[in-house]
């Protein structure tokens, strides 16, 4: 992610679907906010007309077992922010307020494609006000049983390292590099779509969970081929799903992070919790480019920790 000015939208965008653990219709719009807004869900809709705005930061989260959920189950949440996520950090925007109808962003097709054709649709929009960015500079890491995560400082720009170690020959080990930009988002990631075994989506449907989930968007898996009648998109979307995840994730940092990512075995869990290493320390991390508008400090990025509720990912 390069330095310079903030960005947001030129202009609104709706997009509608259906939520992949719910099955319900959702309308979302993406309107354009002022600097140092950041990423905020309106979620409106809500029980006595209420809206309650919930910004995302890692400070929000409340759930990483299935997707990444911000907010308070009490008084209003979002779940599966992370496809959103990841084309907002992934095409550089900064600023957006994100209006969504109910609890469970669409999942449209799997991936951020939709997403980022939206922000196409509109137009970004530079704003005469700096880029803040968050440098990392002492190396954390987190483990959870045989996987890992961490963060590591870099010169410049941001990086990821994602494998994956499944064991099942569909998937296997697969490890994808990347240095993130607008161009390499959109070519390499953007279209990876998210995937998951047909006797775990089954298990999950009698939970009560995973009732939106179709070949439409999600690649399945069988006991020994893929189900989709196109086949995969690349020959690693496993892998390239896993770090678009990890883009969307680790967006919830603030700000662009310059630094590397690496991750074994990695997910919404563990992504969590690498931001969680990261600020818990004021000597892990800094500011550079604060925006000139509005002081900012360690502790406006780092306080009010929500504590998740941990179990294994499932995509």
């Amino acid at each position: 992610m390069k330095y310079g000015s903030q960005t947001t939208l030129k202009d609104h965008v709706s997009l509608e679907g259906i939520g992949v653990h719910s099955g319900k219709p959702v309308s979302i719009t993406l309107h354009p906010a002022e600097p140092d807004t950041g990423i905020i869900f309106q979620r409106t809709h809500l029980e006595g007309g209420r809206e309650r705005e919930i910004p995302a930061l890692h400070g929000s989260v409340i759930d990483t077992r299935l997707c990444t959920v911000i907010g308070d189950p009490a008084r209003g949440s979002v779940g599966t922010i992370e496809h959103l996520m990841a084309a907002l950090r992934g095409m550089g925007i900064d600023n957006v307020l994100v209006e969504i109808d109910g609890p469970e962003m669409p999942i449209m097709d799997g991936s951020s494609r939709a997403f980022v054709a939206a922000i196409d649709q509109v137009g970004v929009e530079t704003l005469r006000v700096r880029r803040r960015l968050i440098r990392v500079l002492k190396p954390v890491r987190v483990d959870l049983g045989r996987a890992w995560a961490e963060l590591l400082p870099a010169e410049r720009g941001f990086q990821l390292d994602v494998e994956i170690d499944f064991d099942t020959p569909l998937i296997g080990r697969q490890r994808k590099v990347l240095d993130l930009t607008p161009e390499t988002f959109r070519k390499e990631l953007s279209g990876a779509r998210t995937f998951g075994f047909v006797k775990d989506v089954e298990q999950l449907w009698k939970l009560g969970l995973a009732l939106g989930s179709s070949l439409d968007n999600s690649v399945a898996l069988g006991e020994d081929r893929v189900l989709n009648p196109e086949g995969l998109r690349y020959p690693d979307e496993f892998a390239r799903h896993k770090m678009l995840d990890a883009v969307g994730d680790l967006a919830l940092a603030g700000a662009p992070l310059i630094g590397r990512f690496r991750s074994y075995c990695g997910g919404h869990r563990l992504n969590f919790m690498v931001l969680e290493a990261l600020f818990a320390a004021d000597a892990n991390w800094t500011i550079l480019d604060q925006p000139v508008r509005r002081e900012t400090g360690h502790a406006e990025l780092s306080a009010g920790l929500a504590v998740a509720a941990f179990a294994p990912d499932t995509n």
